[in-house]
């Protein structure tokens, strides 16, 4: 029976995850030294077929910027001759793209059903949100917010001990397709919510005086593209009037300076804005449940990968929020609690000075709408792994982010009156 159940082998699951071949595609990284150099990044992704990885496009790329791009395999000769041609310094971080999906299954075996400690298929996600709620009617409620472009219902946890008149703090995951990491945490919150309710003093004490919504996924046509077709899609999968490009960035479509930087309003780009602010359902549920319950909602965490960085207002301008003080002490803290634990360093700031200027994100949105904590993960790592990062980190990944969320989190419940 064990094994009727249990045992799927690795190869049978990456198999499975692509139509598309990505043997021979390199992940470059280069650090332009000038504008000069910044210029060539720019000529190079107009001359081929360049995925930006870090920072999202090429508009955004500035000098002394560390820059990420997976570039196709019939180019990464051309690219490292340019790049040598024009004495531009540069990294392999990952030298087969297709092996390094591969090596995310860093397990010899993979359970049939859901696991914590790997990457789960949209369908496991789905039965998980309606058994974890069944198994734990005292912490955990499961409702719909709305449903996906494709006709995928939005589920959304409560998790808190019933109670009146209860705060809240909203966290979701999984806006942009390819970041796995990002779901596996939301899981992860609800599995320790469940499993050390009376045992963790804080986190019980956090239950019995909040409650949590959490969204396992946002981009779930995406997410679902990137185990049956294409392992590094990021936007959504709605039809652009006009165009034969698919998607939307979720993380662009906000009305938060939406469409004024960071953004494009080309259908065919990785961070397209959409035809207009909440265009896609998925940003438009979201929105709309936390209007909704404004009076509540006290904080929002929303969690990216990868860069590891703890981000707060504003992204869409350089302005500082009223609050940066404030933000900026608290984050701080919340650094060095996620570090106590495997040391993993996370530098942390508002978002256009930390990273780059990038509007119509969730996170200032929030704060715009009066959610004064509001706050963006960029989760493990710096790029060694980038988007792939192996099952075997989900476990350690999670568990540090957790400190630093309890302490947020706590933070938060100190300072509602």
């Amino acid at each position: 029976m064990w094994a009727l159940l249990v045992l799927i082998g690795t190869a049978a699951v990456s198999a499975q995850l692509q139509d598309l071949a990505f043997d021979g595609q390199k992940v470059f990284r280069v650090i332009p030294q000038n504008e000069e150099q910044v210029e060539i990044i720019s000529a190079l992704a107009s001359r081929m077929q360049v995925d930006f990885w870090q920072p999202d496009s090429v508009t955004q790329v500035k000098p002394k910027m560390k820059v990420d791009f997976q570039v196709e395999a019939d180019k990464t000769f051309e690219v490292e001759s340019l790049l040598a041609q024009n004495k531009m310094e540069y990294r392999v971080l990952i030298d087969n793209l297709q092996t390094a999906m591969e090596a995310q299954f860093d397990s010899k075996v993979r359970a049939s059903g859901h696991s914590y400690e790997k990457y789960n298929e949209w369908e496991t996600i789905a039965a998980w949100t309606a058994d974890i709620a069944a198994e734990n009617p005292d912490l955990v409620s499961r409702s719909v917010i709305g449903e996906t472009y494709e006709g995928r219902q939005l589920y959304l946890l409560k998790v808190g001990k019933s109670g009146t008149n209860k705060q809240a703090i909203f966290i979701d995951c999984g806006f942009h397709a390819r970041e796995w990491i990002s779901p596996a945490f939301c899981q992860w919150f609800v599995k320790e919510a469940v499993e050390t309710y009376g045992k963790d003093s804080v986190l019980t004490n956090l239950l019995d005086r909040l409650d949590f919504y959490i969204l396992p996924v946002l981009n779930i046509d995406g997410y679902v593209y990137t185990w049956t077709t294409n392992r590094m899609w990021r936007k959504t999968r709605s039809k652009n009037a006009g165009s034969s490009c698919i998607g939307t960035d979720l993380n662009r479509n906000f009305d938060a300076g939406w469409c004024t930087i960071g953004a494009s309003y080309n259908p065919c780009a990785s961070t397209y804005c959409g035809s207009a602010p909440e265009s896609e359902k998925e940003t438009k549920a979201l929105a709309d449940f936390i209007r909704e319950h404004l009076s509540s909602i006290k904080a929002y965490f929303t969690i990216h990968s990868y860069s590891q960085l703890l981000l707060f207002p504003y992204s869409y301008t350089y302005q500082y929020p009223s609050n940066f003080q404030e933000l900026n002490s608290i984050s701080a803290t919340a650094t060095k609690q996620l570090a106590s634990l495997y040391n993993t360093e996370y530098i942390y700031g508002p978002g256009a000075e930390t990273i780059y200027p990038a509007a119509g994100g969730s996170d200032d949105w929030a704060f715009d709408q009066g959610i004064k904590y509001s706050f963006t993960f960029e989760l493990r790592d710096t790029g060694r792994y980038g988007f792939l990062l192996p099952e075997s980190q989900i476990k350690p990944t999670c568990e540090e982010t957790l400190l630093a969320v309890k302490y947020l989190a706590n933070y938060v419940l100190d300072h509602l009156y």
